[in-house]
C-alpha cells in the first residue's frame, strides 16, 4: 500500500481536481485506491466526485466513539474507488490535536488498498505538514504563477523546519539553539538553511544526523498544473533549482498539465474530467501521470537518482510540448467543425489577454517586493 499525500502551497491551483481525477486514474488501471479529504474545514471533494448526502465523514469519526472508521470509507460510482469525506461543518476540524492527528494517520495505514491518495489543505498549518510528511513520497501541485511557484517553495521550506522540529529535541544544543534563534527575533523564514545545518553539525553532530536521516527519506514529486504553453513547463525546473540550492530537496517531476475550461464544465456536473471527457488533453495528462506512479510502485519505492530525476524534467518539458500540440489541433478541429466559432475563439483570446495582462501586473508588484525583501536580507 502507497499513501500519497497531495498539497499545494496555496490554494486555486487545482490541488483537489488532480486528487480526484488521478485517484479514478489509477482505479480505472485496477488499483484498489482510496480518497481521502483531509481539506478540514473546508472540504468539498465530495462535489468534484458527484457525491451527495455525505451523512459522516472524518470529523464524525473523532469526534463521535461510537463510529468506526470502516464506516466513513464509502463507495463510490466508480470501480475501485472508495472515499473517506472530510467534515467542514464541524467546529474545529481544520485544528486537530495531536492525538487526533496520530489516530488518523494511524487508521489510514490500516485501510486494505493500492493507493492512499489525501487531498491537503492549502498552505503551511501543522497539521498539512505533518499530513504531507506521513509519507516520504508526497505530491506538490502548482501553476506556473510566481505566487504559486514561491508557495509551492516555501510550503516545502516549511517541510524542512517540521523535519528539524521532529529531529532537535528541545533540551538539545540544537534546539536550543533554534530557539535562540528566535528569542533574538530571527523568523526561521528567514533563516539560510544551509548555514544553519553547518553550524548545528558542529555543535551537535547527533541531531544532525537525525535530521539527515529524515531528509534521506524526504522525496517530494511535483505536478505543474494550468499550463497556457510549453514555455510554462520550464518553471518546473526554476522551483527545483531553488528547492536544491537552498533546502538540499531534490523532487522528482511527474508530469505536466494543462488548463482546460471544460473542467469548469464537468466541475459543474460534478463530474470529474477523466470521466466527462477522457480523451481530453487534461485527462490524457491525468492518466499519464498515473502510468508513471504505477510503474514506480512495481520498480519499487527506491529513490531515483540524479540521472533519473534529470529526465524526468526532460521528459516533461517534452510532454508540454506534445500537449500544446494537441490542444491547437483540437482548436482547429473545433473550427473546422462549426462548433467553435470565430467569435468564439476571438472572445477566448481577448479573455486570456486579459487575464495576462492581470498576471503580469501581479508579478510586477511582487517583484518589486521581493527585491526590497531581498535588500532587507530575506532568504528564501
Amino acid at each position: 500500500m502507497r499513501i500519497l499525500p497531495i498539497a499545494s502551497g496555496k490554494g486555486g491551483v487545482g490541488k483537489s481536481l488532480v486528487a480526484a481525477n488521478l485517484s479514478i486514474a489509477l482505479a480505472q488501471s485496477g488499483k484498489k485506491v482510496v480518497l481521502a479529504d483531509l481539506d478540514l474545514g473546508a472540504s468539498n471533494l465530495h462535489l468534484i466526485l458527484g457525491v451527495r448526502a455525505v451523512q459522516q465523514g472524518i470529523g464524525t469519526f473523532l469526534t463521535n466513539a461510537e463510529i468506526e472508521f470502516e464506516e466513513v470509507i464509502l463507495p463510490t460510482d466508480y470501480p475501485n474507488l472508495r472515499f473517506i469525506p472530510g467534515d467542514a461543518e464541524i467546529p474545529g476540524m481544520a485544528n486537530l490535536k495531536s492525538s487526533q492527528k496520530a489516530k488518523l494517520i494511524r487508521k489510514l495505514r490500516t485501510i486494505e488498498a493500492d493507493y492512499i491518495i489525501i487531498d491537503l489543505g492549502a498552505g503551511t498549518s501543522y497539521n498539512t505538514l505533518d499530513f504531507f510528511l506521513s509519507s516520504s513520497r508526497g505530491i506538490i501541485v502548482t501553476a506556473p504563477t510566481l505566487t504559486a511557484t514561491l508557495n509551492a517553495y516555501l510550503f516545502l521550506k516549511n517541510s524542512v523546519f517540521r523535519l528539524m522540529n521532529g529531529a532537535f529535541r528541545k533540551s538539545s544544543p540544537a534546539g536550543k539553539y533554534i530557539e535562540n534563534l528566535q528569542r533574538e527575533g530571527t523568523p526561521l523564514q528567514r533563516v539560510y538553511i544551509p548555514r544553519l545545518l553547518e553550524r548545528i553539525m558542529e555543535e551537535d553532530p547527533d541531531s544532525y544526523k537525525n535530521f539527515a536521516r529524515s531528509m534521506a527519506n524526504f522525496h517530494p514529486m511535483l505536478v505543474l498544473n494550468m499550463l497556457e504553453d510549453p514555455e510554462d513547463g520550464k518553471k518546473a525546473a526554476r522551483i527545483r533549482r531553488s528547492c536544491k540550492q537552498y533546502l538540499d530537496v531534490d523532487m522528482e517531476h511527474l508530469g505536466v498539465l494543462y488548463f482546460d475550461h471544460l473542467q469548469e464544465i464537468a466541475l459543474g456536473s460534478r463530474i470529474p474530467i477523466v470521466a466527462y471527457k477522457p480523451q481530453s488533453v487534461l485527462s490524457q495528462g491525468i492518466y499519464r501521470i498515473a502510468d508513471k506512479l504505477i510503474q514506480k510502485q512495481d520498480e519499487g519505492e527506491s529513490p531515483l537518482d540524479l540521472m533519473s530525476l534529470e529526465e524526468s524534467y526532460q521528459v516533461a518539458e517534452m510532454e508540454a510540448e506534445i500537449d500544446f500540440e494537441a490542444k491547437v489541433q483540437d482548436m482547429e478541429n473545433l473550427l473546422h467543425s462549426g462548433a467553435l466559432t470565430r467569435g468564439d475563439l476571438i472572445d477566448t483570446i481577448r479573455s486570456q489577454q486579459y487575464e495576462i495582462s492581470t498576471l503580469k501586473k501581479e508579478n510586477q508588484l511582487l517583484k518589486s517586493k521581493l527585491l526590497k525583501a531581498a535588500e532587507n536580507g530575506f532568504q528564501i
